[in-house]
């Protein structure tokens, strides 16, 4: 990724107008934000969607950004808003709709890696949902502590206390993984 400054400097000019600093921009976060969504457990169809989503509340409100401010705290408290919206929408229409039953079952997709490694989706599942993005930022996405706290709206100390609490239970996770007579990935 970017370095923040250069970051910076898109944005600035994306403000002005520069139609290759948007572009540029689009270019080098498209893939951290998309994994952003992807981590946060949803389909590749809605991570998508959102990702779109995102650049177009990010082009209404580009306005917003004030010069000199690191642009990621910036950039993904805008898609973790957008995030929120589409979990209320999608949850409001769920609501008002009938859910049919599908009698069939869909196969899993095969997961990659050697046989008898860690399932890391399923370790990140495990955690509540403000422990994984404060995860998915600082490691995916390589924020800094100060960066989450601004794109999440809370402090450094809850954003260290979330983090904390996330890595015990992912160690204790692999180490339940791992340990012997664990059950392998393919099986739960």
């Amino acid at each position: 990724m970017d370095s923040a400054s250069n970051l910076a400097l898109l944005m600035a000019r994306y403000q002005q107008g520069d139609s290759a600093a948007a572009a540029d921009l689009i270019r080098s976060l498209s893939p951290p934000l998309h994994r952003f969504f992807l981590m946060q457990y949803v389909s590749r169809r809605h991570a998508d969607d959102l990702l779109q989503e995102t650049w177009l509340r990010i082009h209404e409100v580009r306005h917003t950004y004030r010069r000199g401010q690191p642009v990621l705290p910036w950039l993904y408290a805008i898609a973790r808003h957008v995030r929120v919206d589409h979990y209320r929408k999608t949850h409001r229409a769920e609501s008002r709709e009938e859910r049919l039953e599908e009698s069939f079952d869909v196969a899993q997709p095969a997961r990659e890696g050697p046989p008898g490694t860690p399932d890391l989706e399923r370790l990140l599942a495990s955690l509540p949902e403000s422990q994984r993005e404060v995860i998915v930022m600082l490691k995916v996405s390589e924020m800094s502590l100060e960066e989450v706290a601004r794109a999440t709206a809370s402090s450094v100390g809850s954003v260290k206390q979330k983090a904390h609490r996330a890595y015990e239970t992912l160690r204790r996770g692999l180490a339940t993984m791992l340990a012997p007579g664990a059950p392998s990935r393919g099986s739960a």
